[in-house]
């Protein structure tokens, strides 16, 4: 795996923690052989799992993480069916709530063989995902996530499609899910990949990388989550959530995910990061994320283990 592919694109300062080497792990998983990069850490008193979205994979999002997580955290990313190394035996019926389900399954797997505190580190569609896992398994600690895309708001489905006539056709899609569900179309068609960086270099490799952006996926699972109804906000159950929103995305503006954040029946907290694109590779946003990423680690409360989780 090229993790100085985009180790290129971070500032100088942060390329020697960028390049921390995970060590490759199997997980099985409903007949898949699920990816997880991990780089041990006995001592450390809090665990981080990365989750990217469409178009990312632990690859793109690992020396990101590596750069900004600070020693006394263990790190650990999944590639998500469709994406990574991760073995996915039936692509074209790879759905949404299949991500869903997994996440959830993960975070049970690794809070019950691991009791140290567990943050959710969600990216773009990750964000939705960790909020999404938090509330149904009671079981994380913190969500940090730097988008938080509610497909319930057209804003937000617009946003996500890349084009308006896309977003639309979510409704049409679904009804033709049948026939149409298992269509395999390469990622860039269904979202804005152009979007992906103030970089435009990094939003090109980005765009034509073939474990992320340069995969092809079910128009099924984008018509699965654009129809997708998360937790309601008022309802959420979960864990205290960050956002890290990057102050200069132009996929998915900050206003998206802050229509969210006010309505979560949760502790949360907005830190927004200067001058960074939707993959927050920049300074000083890059700064602002490690510096909360450290606060995280100082300050983060185990999980009590009498939380209810709903399924």
């Amino acid at each position: 795996m090229q993790f100085d592919d985009y180790a290129q694109f971070l500032p100088p300062e942060y390329r020697e923690r960028a390049r921390l080497r995970p060590a490759a792990t199997w997980w099985e998983w409903r007949g898949r052989r699920v990816h997880i990069a991990r780089a041990a850490a006995p001592d450390a008193g809090v665990r981080v799992l990365v989750l990217h979205g469409g178009g990312g994979h632990v690859g793109a999002l690992w020396p990101l993480a590596a750069a900004v997580v600070p020693d006394g955290v263990e790190l650990l990313a999944v590639d998500l069916p469709l994406y990574g190394a991760t073995d996915e035996p039936r692509p074209r019926a790879v759905r949404y709530g299949d991500w869903v389900d997994l996440v959830c399954d993960l975070v049970r797997a690794e809070t019950e063989r691991d009791r140290r505190p567990l943050v959710l580190f969600g990216a773009s569609m990750g964000g939705m995902l960790a909020y999404e896992a938090s509330s149904r398994t009671g079981a994380v600690a913190h969500v940090l996530t730097t988008c938080l895309l509610d497909p319930a708001d057209p804003a937000a489905r617009r946003a996500a499609a890349r084009t308006p006539a896309a977003a639309r056709m979510a409704p049409a899609l679904a009804a033709l899910e049948p026939v149409l569900g298992g269509v395999m179309v390469p990622i860039r068609l269904l979202g804005d990949l152009r979007a992906m960086s103030t970089n435009r270099e990094l939003a090109r490799y980005c765009a034509r990388d073939p474990r992320g952006g340069g995969a092809r996926v079910p128009l099924g699972f984008m018509s699965s989550f654009l129809s997708y109804a998360h937790t309601a906000p008022a309802r959420y159950t979960g864990a205290p959530v960050t956002l890290v929103h990057p102050a200069a995305d132009a996929w998915t503006p900050p206003e998206l995910s802050l229509r969210v954040l006010r309505r979560i029946a949760a502790p949360t907290e907005v830190v927004m990061l200067p001058e960074s694109g939707h993959f927050p590779v920049e300074r000083p946003g890059l700064d602002q994320l490690a510096a909360t990423v450290l606060r995280l680690r100082d300050t983060v409360q185990p999980v009590s283990r009498s939380t209810s989780a709903t399924s």
